[in-house]
């Protein structure tokens, strides 16, 4: 939840960014490949905003809640955390959102069935859902990311009416966020989870991964240096 408590050591704040990007990956891409034929974009964007919602009780109160690259480029930004433990959230993310595909990937292949990681990873032109082009991914992907930290920033600022409820306000933002990027891109917002599934979707994913390295922490930055002078009080 962007504010990372200092009363928690950086091992223990790194092992709940690790696990809470886990959940988040597990539950997306998880929802996307055994669920999506069933529930569709709605059901995905709805998963994922659950799996942020829910991991963000579970360990926010340790680490802050980022789960995300991009949220913790922009929370150092606006003064929510050390410069210094950027890296090692980062680190961790990547971590917790490779562990999510590395189980998914295990539970079909034991039951010799092959899963199509380049489906669900993210792309743009013949890669993307709606045939989008790379221009028009990387700026929803910007915009939807900084509007995303916009939100988190917003929700966990000191002196927030929704202090209690941000969780529920960054899960939501982020279904809704997927609600429009998913056709467009499969909607990064985190490059995490599209290093997650990129590694198992093959050359074409891989090739087209620094799209959603890029645009996401550009986004996220830039809702960060942005906060103070657009929102807060003067």
């Amino acid at each position: 939840m962007a504010n990372a408590p200092a009363s928690y050591s950086l091992v223990n704040r790194l092992i709940a960014e690790v696990f809470g990007t886990f959940v988040l990956v597990f539950g997306v891409i998880g929802t996307a490949l055994f669920a999506a034929t069933n529930v569709g974009y709605l059901g995905v964007a709805i998963a994922v905003g659950l799996a942020v919602l829910t991991a963000a009780y579970a360990v926010g109160h340790i680490s802050g809640g980022h789960f995300n690259p991009a949220v913790s480029l922009g929370a150092a930004a606006a003064g929510r955390l050390r410069w210094a433990d950027v890296a090692p959230y980062i680190i961790a993310q990547i971590l917790g959102g490779l562990l999510a595909t590395l189980v998914i990937w295990l539970v079909v292949t034991l039951s010799g069935f092959t899963a199509d990681f380049g489906a669900v990873s993210n792309g743009f032109d013949d890669h993307s859902a709606g045939h989008y082009s790379m221009a028009s991914v990387i700026l929803a992907e910007v915009v939807a990311t900084a509007v995303f930290v916009w939100i988190i920033l917003g929700v966990t600022a000191p002196g927030s009416a929704v202090a209690g409820f941000a969780p529920l306000a960054i899960g939501l933002a982020l279904t809704m966020a997927h609600l429009v990027l998913i056709p467009i891109s499969n909607a990064s917002l985190n490059p995490a989870r599209s290093i997650a599934t990129a590694v198992f979707g093959g050359p074409d994913a891989l090739v087209q991964l620094w799209v959603f390295l890029v645009a996401p922490i550009v986004g996220g930055l830039l809702a960060g240096f942005t906060w103070r002078p657009l929102f807060a009080r003067s």
